[in-house]
């Protein structure tokens, strides 16, 4: 017979007390019994994991389009790289891996097609209804929009989950008062971490920077002289790799330098003191402002660079055009959407819709919605 306790016992031992504990969950808005052997945050993985909207983040684009090679992350490999990276942290702090790596499979599961012009597209279309956020889409999803369950509409996710998500949705809230959890902190500082470091990779690998350009950034020189140290003299191969390494590396190793030290005066108390303390996890402020200046020239030199412009152009006519031709003509909208446009206002629901399709989805269903057919679109 399977004790869970067995799962809270293993916690108390190996997770820091600010740790959240799965024993002090909020739960789920619709009860369910315990599983046998996993915890709730475990399955909120699981569950994430195996959800459609997760699977469609494959033809998704993180920041470059498929008209530029197959080399460049998707939104898929970009969450897996958020996951390994913020568990590798929540292990060093003895944070909780499961809810941290839940919360990285998550962050990114709103996401529409055409990485950020998507997004762009989607938020002006829809400014008479609130405009669009990813990170509050993900809540629609998760909640709403997932059917796996008879029970229950979505995913039915722990109140952490769902409260993580929400602090991405309003950032700028959750930056005064009553911090996050820890593990919510630790994600958030993963994906910014991985889009830097590997936004400086793919650009590379497809022509749009080189080295000579990177090097004059002092958060590059100092990867560089690292390489440099560890390889010795004489010319460096993979140069590339061993950069993107290096990055991380640096950025993973101050921010759990930081927040070490950070936390020595917490020992014994509990998550719940930390958020009412207001403990925010940060990097040290040479590598902040080391980091914002990659970001910033990262912006210039890469997201709007010339080959990018007309291809994100396109992408955002595109969606823009199809929000028009389906708010006029709602009978085009699938089945469950239409059936949502009884209580959503229309422009919402087009929104949803639009926002949940892959890149090469949306490229299809665009076509046939501007052909002159006048059939409903297929649902994704």
């Amino acid at each position: 017979m399977l004790d869970t306790r067995r799962y809270d016992d293993r916690e108390h031992l190996l997770l820091a007390s600010y740790a959240m504990h799965s024993r002090d969950s909020g739960g789920r808005r619709y009860q369910e019994p315990e599983h046998t052997y996993r915890g709730p945050f475990a399955r909120d993985r699981d569950r994430i994991l195996h959800s459609s909207a997760f699977r469609r983040l494959s033809g998704k684009m993180q920041v470059f389009t498929g008209e530029m090679g197959i080399y460049h992350r998707t939104r898929l490999t970009h969450t897996f790289e958020v996951a390994s990276i913020a568990r590798t942290m929540a292990r060093v702090l003895r944070l909780n891996e499961d809810l941290t790596e839940a919360l990285a499979l998550v962050h990114d599961i709103g996401h529409p097609p055409y990485g950020h012009c998507g997004e762009d597209a989607l938020s002006d279309c829809m400014h008479h209804v609130g405009g669009f956020s990813h990170n509050s889409f993900a809540l629609v999803i998760v909640e709403q929009l997932e059917k796996r369950y008879e029970q229950f509409p979505g995913l039915n996710l722990t109140r952490e989950i769902l409260d993580g998500q929400d602090v991405r949705a309003h950032k700028a809230e959750a930056a005064v008062g009553r911090s996050p959890l820890l593990e919510v902190q630790l994600v958030d500082a993963a994906d910014s971490m991985a889009y830097d470091a590997h936004d400086v990779d793919d650009a590379l690998q497809l022509g749009l920077l080189t080295m000579r350009e990177l090097s004059e950034l002092s958060i590059v020189r100092r990867a560089m002289a690292s390489i440099a140290a560890k390889h010795g003299p004489g010319p460096i191969r993979q140069e590339r790799q061993l950069l993107v390494h290096e990055l991380i590396d640096l950025q993973v190793t101050d921010f759990l330098e930081e927040a070490t030290e950070l936390l020595i005066p917490f020992a014994g108390q509990s998550s719940g003191d930390l958020r009412n303390a207001g403990v925010r996890v940060e990097h040290s402020d040479q590598l902040g402002r080391e980091r914002a200046e990659l970001e910033a020239f990262l912006f210039e030199a890469v997201y709007r660079h010339p080959r990018l412009i007309p291809v994100r152009r396109a992408a955002y006519h595109r969606l823009q055009d199809m929000f028009e031709v389906l708010v006029n003509q709602p009978s085009r909208l699938p089945l469950r959407f239409r059936r949502r446009c009884e209580d959503h206002p229309i422009e919402a629901v087009v929104g949803e819709y639009l926002a949940g399709m892959t890149d090469a989805f949306c490229d299809a269903q665009y076509r046939y919605a501007t052909d002159g057919s006048t059939g409903p679109l297929a649902d994704w």
